[in-house]
């Protein structure tokens, strides 16, 4: 009979260590919750880099602007109307307070202009044919020259439509446009899923980091290893903390950035949600190998410097990676930061479902395994 009894028990104290896990969970919630300091790093933190990269790309979206200066010599009707069709125009930001050839000069060199934009006295005077004429004039300096060309190309297709009207002019060669049937990213949906892959690694990396020495400090971490809880279970806690945390920090940055910066989220959210967690899950396993081995701040604040600055600049989280040399591409593609950026990116913003999104899965797998295992062999509860 003593062989029925230990199977019954069996699933007892699996329930009993499950419940123990449960309860850490709370702990760790209620802990994050009350520390002011983890509030303002880990929720309030990413939302004002969310703010600074919204205000910087989403009012400007792909629009090409110009900073100019105008200066209008001319007496005529046809240079008046240029000034008010520019002074309307989205291209052109004019710069008021610029009147004369020497203050543009002042203001292009110091970079606050990127050309100026002179009306001859002659612009648009009546000649001999009975046609108004007139050549106006770009100035640029020599750091500002491609802005000068493609400013020029803008105003001559612009005259060449004036032209028209005054002289037919036979074309045999034309262009056309034809609009695809695709959603393209503005800069700030690129970016959003690098600010998201921030708001991880602060949670993942830096929480674990920050608190687990202090832990260490106060003696806490040894006292709970004379209890029968186990690494395992110290960990499953955490974990369950942290994706807990996470998706509300995220849930405020999604909330924040379709209302302000009118992001567009086309992808399914049981789906990046799931993936979310997932991506949370892994990158906690770096705060938990280093928080975990480190005996004090000393020794975790440099180690967490070290893997998580390269992260962030070359994965593609402040600044997209397709602006970087190929080589480095290729090398950056294997950092356990760049699936979690590119899977985001994908399934939010694009549209792409878990199964498209195989090759980010199975590298953020690998290295779920990887991290973790060195989280195991390194954890010290002293």
């Amino acid at each position: 009979m003593q062989k029925p009894r230990d199977t019954l028990t069996q699933p007892l104290s699996l329930k009993k260590k499950l419940y123990t896990v449960l309860i850490f969970t709370k702990l760790s919630t209620k802990r994050f919750f009350r520390d002011r300091l983890a509030l303002f790093f880990g929720i309030l933190f990413p939302l004002i880099f969310l703010f600074v990269f919204g205000s910087l790309f989403s009012k400007s979206g792909n629009s090409v602007t110009f900073n100019v200066g105008l200066i209008n010599e001319s007496n005529s009707s046809i240079a008046s109307q240029f000034v008010k069709q520019s002074a309307a125009s989205k291209i052109l930001k004019i710069d008021s307070s610029v009147s004369t050839l020497s203050a543009a000069e002042t203001k292009m060199v110091d970079g606050q202009l990127d050309a100026t934009i002179v009306l001859p006295s002659n612009f648009g005077v009546t000649t001999n044919s009975k046609i108004p004429s007139g050549q106006l004039l770009v100035y640029y300096t020599e750091n500002n020259s491609q802005a000068g060309e493609t400013l020029v190309s803008i105003l001559q297709s612009q005259f060449q439509s004036i032209n028209t009207k005054y002289v037919q002019i036979s074309t045999p060669f034309t262009a056309a446009s034809k609009e695809l049937n695709k959603n393209s990213l503005t800069e700030f949906d690129y970016t959003f899923s690098g600010l998201l892959g921030f708001s991880i690694v602060g949670l993942g990396i830096f929480g674990p980091v920050n608190v687990f020495p202090e832990l260490k400090k106060q003696g806490i971490l040894r006292r709970l290893h004379t209890t029968p809880i186990r690494v395992w279970q110290y960990f499953t806690a955490t974990m369950a903390s942290q994706a807990i945390i996470g998706l509300i920090s995220i849930a405020v940055m999604f909330i924040t950035a379709i209302l302000v910066f009118n992001l567009k989220v086309v992808g399914n959210y049981l789906e990046i949600i799931i993936f979310l967690v997932f991506s949370i899950i892994m990158i906690l396993g770096m705060g938990l190998a280093i928080g975990g081995w480190a005996k004090n701040e000393r020794q975790a604040a440099p180690l967490s410097n070290i893997i998580v600055f390269p992260m962030l600049f070359l994965s593609g989280t402040f600044f997209p990676r397709y602006a970087m040399p190929i080589w480095l591409q290729h090398v950056t593609n294997y950092l356990p930061l760049t699936p979690v950026i590119d899977g985001v990116r994908l399934i939010a913003t694009e549209g792409y479902h878990l199964t498209q999104v195989g090759p980010q899965l199975g590298l953020m797998a690998i290295w779920t395994v990887i991290i973790y295992a060195i989280a195991f062999k390194v954890f010290r509860w002293e």
